[in-house]
Formats: C-alpha cells, sequence, structure tokens
C-alpha cells in the first residue's frame, strides 16, 4: 500500500518570511476519499482561513474520487464504474478531466514498458476476491488458479481503450476488459489538485492522499521557507524503527510501493497486491520502493512499475529519467538508493 508518515514539527508559531504576521501550523485529515486518509498541513493566520482553503481542497479531491471509482455510481457523473458497465457495448461520454487522466495512464503504460497497466482489471479483480476471502479465513486462504488468470489476462490488451478526445468519450471494445486506476489515481489527483491551488496562489501546502505526498512549496520557518520533513515507513513491522529515514523536499512529490500492508498469506507465504502484469502472481522482489520527483502522478505510476522490475532493471530504468530518483527496501532489508537519493536524506536520519 502505498503509504508514508508525515513528520510534523511540533513548533505551532512561527513568523511567515517577510511578513510580522504569526502564522500557525493547522492540520485536517479526511477518511472518505480513495477508501484512504487524506491529510491537508499548512500554515495560516487563523483557524478559519486554513479551514476554509481545507475544505475547498476536499471537495476537489472529492471530484477525483468519484470519477476514478470502479466500485461506485455517482448521479450526474460518468466515471471508471460507468465505464467499465458499458464495455463492448457503447462510447461513454466523459468529461476533460478523466480524458486526461486516461491520457496520462496510456502513456505510463508505455512510458513503463506495460508494468503499469490500468487495463489490467479482470486480473486485479480476481487477486481481490482471492485477498478478501483469505484475509476473512485464513485457514481456507488458496491463491488464484493459473488457468483463471491467463482467460483474465486475455481482456487486459491497453489497445482496447478507445478514447475520443473530440467527442470526449471513452469506449472499451472488449466485453471483458475492466480498467483499474489504483496505480495512478490517488497520485493523479494528489498532483492535480495541488497544481489548481498553485495557480490559485497558494504557495505553502503538504497534501497526503493516502500517503502521495505532494508539496507545495515549503513551509514558513524561523529562518524563512524550509523544507517539508517527510518520513519513510518502514516496512518490517517487527522493527522497534518504524520509520527508515526522512526527506526533505520542497515542491516535489513522495510516493511509496510497499508489499507490507495490503497482502494474504497462504501456506506461509505472503501474496500482496501488487500483480506483475508478465507473470500474473504478485512481484517479490522488494518490500518497498520510494519515488521522488516533482509530479505526484509519475511518482505513483513509477512506484507500483519500479516495485515490479528485478533491482538492476529497476535501478537502470531510473537513471534514465531526469529528476527521478528511488529508493528500494530488498527482501532482507537492504536499503538500495539512486544516485541523488541521498541528496534528500535529513543528514541525521540517514541509514
Amino acid at each position: 500500500m502505498k503509504r508514508l508518515i508525515i513528520f510534523l514539527l511540533a513548533v505551532l508559531l512561527l513568523v511567515a518570511s517577510g511578513c510580522a504576521k504569526k502564522t500557525t501550523r493547522y492540520q485536517a485529515e479526511f477518511l472518505s476519499l480513495f477508501d484512504t486518509v487524506t491529510t491537508v498541513v499548512g500554515y495560516s493566520e487563523s483557524k478559519e482561513e486554513f479551514t476554509a482553503l481545507a475544505g475547498r481542497i476536499k471537495d476537489k479531491l472529492t471530484e477525483y474520487h468519484r470519477l476514478f471509482d470502479i466500485y461506485h455510481s455517482y448521479e450526474g457523473v460518468n466515471n471508471i464504474k460507468t465505464i467499465n458497465d458499458n464495455a463492448g457495448k457503447a462510447p461513454v461520454k466523459v468529461g476533460r478531466e478523466l480524458i486526461s487522466m486516461l491520457l496520462f495512464a496510456k502513456k505510463q503504460y508505455y512510458a513503463t514498458d506495460g508494468k503499469t497497466n490500468i487495463a489490467l482489471g479482470p486480473v486485479l479483480a480476481i487477486w481481490h476476491e482471492y485477498r478478501e476471502k483469505g484475509i476473512s479465513d485464513p485457514l481456507g486462504a488458496e491463491i488464484p488458479p493459473r488457468e483463471l488468470l491467463e482467460q483474465a489476462a486475455g481482456h487486459t490488451d491497453i489497445g482496447g481503450i478507445i478514447i475520443d478526445t473530440k467527442a470526449s468519450t471513452v469506449y472499451l471494445s472488449d466485453p471483458g476488459m475492466r480498467l483499474d486506476v489504483g496505480a495512478v489515481a490517488k497520485g493523479y489527483a494528489a498532483e492535480r489538485t495541488a497544481r489548481y491551488f498553485e495557480d490559485e496562489g497558494v504557495s505553502s501546502l503538504l497534501l497526503s492522499v493516502g500517503g502521495n505526498v505532494r508539496a507545495i512549496g515549503g513551509k514558513p520557518g524561523k529562518n524563512g521557507m524550509e523544507p517539508w520533513n517527510i518520513g519513510i515507513k518502514n516496512p518490517d513491522k517487527e522493527s522497534k524503527d518504524t520509520e527508515l529515514c526522512s526527506v526533505l523536499i520542497s515542491g516535489y512529490s513522495v510516493v511509496s510501493s510497499g508489499s507490507y500492508e495490503r497482502y494474504y498469506t497462504v501456506d506461509g507465504t505472503r501474496y500482496n497486491h501488487i500483480i506483475d502484469p508478465s507473470t500474473l502472481m504478485p512481484a517479490s522482489h522488494f518490500k518497498d520502493v520510494t519515488i521522488i520527483c516533482r509530479d505526484s502522478g509519475i511518482a505513483d505510476a513509477l512506484s507500483t512499475a519500479v516495485f515490479i522490475m528485478p533491482l538492476e532493471m529497476g535501478k537502470k530504468f531510473i537513471e534514465g529519467i531526469d529528476g527521478v530518483e528511488a529508493l528500494w527496501v530488498t527482501g532482507t532489508g537492504e536499503l538500495v538508493y539512486s544516485k541523488g537519493f541521498k541528496s534528500f536524506l535529513k543528514v541525521d536520519n540517514e541509514k
């Protein structure tokens, strides 16, 4: 599960740089979006001012939540569920925002050589069903039959997603295809929301959508604007150290994909929720992969893709992309950094 712990400084009153007015740190949390916890942290001159901004952020994220939902319908909204329900039947008229997200997701599919595939829905649905049954009935837990997975994989060709930008429609040409945008949705929503409020003049804010962290600028400190301090969770729940390290970011995103939250156990083996499209099985190279880059949507997509890749392949892949850094936690707990990752580390937390 893509999840980070946000370290928030205990200092409540700070003097904004270049301004005599005092600002206070405020935090808001929402539990109703993307089946996870959304956190907004900011500094404001009054609680009322921050509450109003946090409410508007929630409203914007709610729009994306409804658009990207694969399980629920909403009155007056054609969303991913609507598209899936009409697979092989008819094109669905959708808004420009949903068109943009799907075009972004298809671009990430090709950028990651198919590792991040929103058309993998039929395979993911099978694993989801078996995982839920295994969690509720551990003694009866099973992995899906291979033939069932292979049959579902026959309906995952991303070429079957027909997007007509002029008509603003989306059509799944294969009746058996189902979209699942879980590998990009939260990061994309966080990025688009951050950009919206940046355009409105917000210059300092920290947004975390289920651990998909996006910083707008830095935060006010005693010596002017300072980076946000973001803690990366230790995937080893039995360790006395709950965090691996802290990174300092201003205007960047931090996103993790891990095998330690959403999983179930069959005959002593853990099976996580991140499925390798080439094997149709959960990827097992790492405990966690963290990506740092400017765009939260890209970070979300890459964290999934790199989690699936073997280490050397992933390192070569990341080194070929400007402005992207990664941290791998191997199965033995070893930390492996891309060349520029350590430049983000808070020195006293480096391990």
